[in-house]
């Protein structure tokens, strides 16, 4: 019987540099693919590139760094089998959590945190499931339109603003945002500040 396979742009052993788990070593497992093609992505290169991997592969990749955790990126992680993927690394004694924009329904009640970041389309299931929904800001942002967002903040998802590129006008105008509404976060890109991957 033939493995579960998916298409991966690359595997990587670095720190989370963003959101509520900044500073946590973590596998990061780039899935490859992404329909949206947003102006300011900075990962556009994962969306074309990417090598079948099937499960025993990815576990033995895996194996060789002692962080117990994965964070599945993207590209878009719910255009490929995520739930098979999520199965295959909790069976394998991983904590899971996943980064995605939220277009795609999906089950993601196995991964122990979703990160939701809101692109062109989101799936107002997909916020009921996250834990955090991320929200990029920069200059071009609709601001009226961060209000839908807040809605979905309760005890199990926090909010949090991430400036584009952190870029400095960008930085400003979160603080700004945060300050009228204060129980939202702000989450800066530290591992482009501290030039690490």
């Amino acid at each position: 019987m033939p493995q579960p396979s998916w298409k991966v742009n690359e595997i990587f052993y670095s720190i989370q540099g963003e959101g509520k788990h900044t500073g946590m070593p973590a596998v990061f497992v780039r899935l490859a693919g992404c329909s949206m093609n947003c102006p300011f992505c900075d990962t556009q290169y994962a969306a074309r590139e990417g090598k079948e991997t099937d499960s025993a592969h990815l576990l033995q990749t895996l194996a060789q760094w002692p962080a117990k955790t994965v964070i599945i990126t993207g590209g878009e992680p719910a255009e490929q089998d995520l739930t098979g993927l999520i199965a295959v690394l909790k069976k394998a004694g991983y904590a899971v959590h996943l980064e995605t924009n939220g277009s795609i329904d999906t089950d993601v009640s196995r991964a122990d945190f979703v990160c939701v970041s809101p692109k062109k389309y989101v799936s107002p299931e997909m916020l009921k499931k996250a834990d955090v929904i991320k929200i990029v800001v920069g200059q071009n942002t609709d601001l009226d339109d961060l209000q839908k967002y807040y809605a979905y903040e309760n005890t199990h998802t926090q909010i949090y603003l991430q400036p584009e590129s952190n870029k400095q006008e960008n930085i400003d105008l979160c603080v700004k945002l945060l300050k009228n509404h204060p129980s939202a976060r702000l989450s800066l890109q530290t591992h482009k500040l501290a030039n690490i991957r």
